[in-house]
């Protein structure tokens, strides 16, 4: 990252489907930066998305609109709205649900930053 610092304009035309039912935007990942990044995701209402994990990678889902459940490894699943938390350490299981009648968005902040290779479709 540049020493004057940066910003990274949202533009939701780059917003794409991903195979586990989630509408992900790379809002910031770059290898500029391997530290962290962050994707705005939407998943649409009565949509759960597949069961995954990512390798080598905390996320932490900061929610942002609409209502849902989120289930981590073994846990139960627990209900999330906006203002809530989730940390999802590196390698667990995970799937979220949108039980709303409106887009649950979300912002998925990664550490290190989110690198395809390490990836897991665990359905």
């Amino acid at each position: 990252m540049a020493p004057s610092g940066v910003i990274w304009k949202h533009d939701r035309s780059n917003e794409f489907v991903t195979a586990e039912r989630c509408h992900l935007l790379e809002t910031c990942n770059t290898a500029a930066d391997e530290t962290v990044s962050i994707a705005r995701a939407r998943v649409e209402p009565r949509v759960t998305t597949a069961w995954h994990c990512v390798e080598s990678t905390v996320e932490r889902y900061i929610m942002a609109e609409g209502r849902g459940w989120v289930e981590i490894g073994d846990l139960p699943a627990a209900e999330v709205s906006p203002g809530d938390v989730v940390v999802i350490p590196a390698g667990v299981r995970q799937r979220i649900a949108n039980t709303g009648t409106t887009d649950l968005i979300f912002y998925c902040v990664c550490t290190p930053r989110f690198r395809a290779e390490n990836y897991r479709a665990l359905e």
